[in-house]
């Protein structure tokens, strides 16, 4: 099957709205560029539409990554070996067997490649409830707030997202594990 046609952006961005489903549901599964790189021109060439470019992209990530557990639950380790070594293999298990969803969804709201998480949470049985929940909220929140900067800040958003949106995504990132850290010393 020829999949050249993935690597051209053009693609996805003459199909509008519909590309940017795609490309946000196949990045959770299997492809490397970002959503956030169609998100952010449509949502500045449209800041009214901004919040449902958001939810598209979120709805098309949260789809892909469904589909990614599956494939995990189904093909399993073998197929994370593609995307990950063997030591890094262990470090999934443990953070899934230690933080389940909170993994997910520090990995959904992060610049760390969904696409693994999605696969480790189903090879590594993330209640699908959890990993849902999780997903929804961390891709949310990333791509809502990637649409709410650009409403508010217009085209100079592109120049805080190449600067400083990855330290903001880590930031509540880390917020997130600690609220995991401290909610997971409450459990036991």
């Amino acid at each position: 099957m020829d999949l050249e046609w993935l690597s051209n952006l053009d693609w996805f961005v003459n199909y509008g709205p519909y590309g940017l489903f795609l490309l946000a549901f196949i990045e959770a599964v299997f492809f490397l560029v970002p959503p956030d790189v169609m998100l952010l021109p449509l949502a500045i060439a449209s800041p009214p539409l901004s919040l449902v470019y958001a939810l598209i992209t979120t709805t098309g990530s949260v789809l892909g990554g469904l589909l990614g557990y599956f494939l995990g639950r189904r093909a399993g380790r073998p197929l994370l070996l593609r995307f990950a070594s063997s030591s890094r293999i262990k470090q999934l298990e443990g953070l899934f067997a230690k933080y389940g969803a909170w993994a997910v969804a520090t990995a959904a709201l992060t610049p760390i490649p969904y696409k693994v998480f999605t696969i480790g949470a189903g090879i590594f049985r993330v209640r699908l409830l959890h990993f849902t929940i999780a997903s929804v909220a961390g891709r949310g929140l990333r791509f809502g707030m990637e649409a709410l900067l650009v409403m508010v800040l217009g085209e100079r958003a592109t120049d805080f997202f190449y600067k400083d949106f990855e330290w903001l995504t880590i930031a509540i990132a880390l917020a997130a594990v600690v609220v995991a850290l401290i909610v997971g010393k409450r459990k036991q």
